[in-house]
């Protein structure tokens, strides 16, 4: 296929050229990929500037959709590609090929660091791509401190992301690290807190969040403004219809109190000890699990509490009238008693699962928002999205969506919301369509409802 770069395409292709360390903060549907492979082909082929390219990417992606972008487009087919992907043996034989671009998922970057200092200056990569910056997001993960001894290296970074601040922008201090080594927001996290930031929950030993100081939002933008560029989709794209739609589900009064019990207790064993983002987000699961229909034992095993979520996905299966619906899963549970109630039902494991969705092969496909969140393009083999059950993830909330609701999309694009009434699922859409702290929203709920 011809690729002919739109507009803004062209403009971030530009960037790339023009600004050796750069972050494209573009929107789901905008085409990051293809537009990082036109700049990677024509540095390597007609400018001869590089050779050797590190793409680090989320596993799925990692596994499909680099490779299938550049037999995709004419102009990429030149480009070989290879995937430092599966065991330890597998990975090394393909770090040992001679290739252009060396794709590697985010969980292994440790491994590749290392693997490559263990004989001698191995690092051979004069450009680095990073699909998905914000998954680097946090300065005390192995993955960003084994990256940030290297990546100097480099002469050439490109981050890609279309949620570069999902939390905020507490997180962009150490995505902007891996991009210019601090040179525009500093060289310590805790010298970029002091500057922009105050203390905002906290005890007398920790702080849990920041917020940020009167006009440090454009003093941050205005520092990172030469070397990134952001685009939005509807700025850009004629997007499809969307149609959100919530589905009410409705307990009996029996299981309705027993639910109210279950909330009440675990609020009130939470809130006895240190309430922070992590307790915040084990609440949030546990109150999420119970109102999907079972709820963990400490054992592992799961109990049901009632069945009406797979009755309330029954009845859209019959509505949609055989057009293909993709749902998406939170526990482990959901996916086994999704599976059970309807055998046709097939998990997304694969690029033959995506294959065949896009053929229009696959009834009902289930998908869990942190496995199939970002950069797979699934919006030809339907266009019908069910939330079996929310994520408390604003960014996989919003990238899950972006699986049907893309450019490309040629009908519009239904998301079903399945909402117990009178429990946990009710705040926590509120929260995401707010786009607020979800679980700092719900606990503020909950403090309310318990502790008057």
């Amino acid at each position: 296929m011809k690729f002919i770069p739109h507009k803004y395409q062209s403009m971030a292709i530009e960037k790339i050229y023009n600004t050796p360390r750069c972050g494209l903060f573009l929107d789901m549907g905008l085409g990051k990929t293809v537009i990082t492979l036109t700049a990677i082909e024509d540095l390597i082929y007609n400018q001869f500037e590089i050779s050797k390219v590190l793409v680090i990417a989320p596993l799925r992606v990692a596994e499909d959709t680099w490779s299938r972008e550049c037999e995709k487009w004419d102009h990429l087919k030149d480009l070989s590609v290879v995937k430092i992907l599966g065991s330890p043996r597998k990975r090394r034989l393909a770090l040992a090929q001679e290739a252009d671009v060396y794709i590697i998922n985010r969980e292994n970057v440790v491994w590749l660091t290392n693997e490559l200092s263990s004989v001698g200056d191995g690092w051979f990569f004069d450009m680095v791509v990073i699909d998905e910056l914000s998954s680097f997001k946090s300065p005390k993960a192995q993955r960003f401190r084994a990256l940030r001894k290297y990546i100097t290296r480099s002469k050439r970074v490109v981050g890609l992301t279309g949620t570069p601040a999902p939390n905020g922008l507490i997180d962009l201090w150490s995505q902007m690290y891996l991009i210019d080594s601090g040179e525009s927001l500093g060289k310590t996290v805790s010298g970029y807190r002091e500057r922009y930031f105050t203390p905002n929950q906290r005890n007398q030993t920790t702080i849990f969040n920041y917020k940020l100081k009167e006009n440090s939002e454009k003093a941050i933008m205005d520092k990172i403004s030469d070397i990134c560029v952001s685009m939005k989709a509807e700025d850009w794209l004629d997007m499809p219809e969307r149609i959100d739609s919530i589905i009410s589900v409705k307990m009996t009064p029996e299981q309705q109190l027993a639910y109210e019990k279950f909330e009440h207790d675990s609020y009130i064993e939470f809130a006895e000890g240190e309430v922070n983002a992590t307790t915040a987000a084990t609440l949030t699961n546990k109150l999420l699990q119970y109102s999907n229909g079972a709820m963990y034992m400490e054992n592992g095993s799961y109990v049901v509490a009632n069945n009406q979520k797979l009755d309330a996905l029954s009845e859209l299966l019959d509505t949609a009238n055989g057009k293909p619906i993709l749902c998406f899963y939170s526990f482990r549970h959901d996916l086994e008693r999704i599976k059970e109630r309807f055998k046709f039902a097939k998990k997304l494991e694969s690029s033959a699962d995506i294959e065949s969705w896009n053929n229009g092969e696959i009834p009902l496909l289930l998908a869990h928002p942190a496995g199939a969140g970002h950069g797979l393009n699934l919006q030809a083999g339907g266009n019908i999205i069910v939330w079996y059950g929310l994520t408390w993830s604003l960014e996989l909330y919003q990238q899950a969506n972006a699986r049907l609701y893309r450019q490309g999309q040629q009908n519009a694009v239904i998301i079903h919301h399945l909402i117990t009434e009178g429990t946990c699922d009710e705040r926590v859409l509120n929260s995401l369509q707010g786009k607020a702290n979800v679980q700092e929203d719900l606990l503020k709920s909950l403090k309310a409802k318990y502790e008057k």
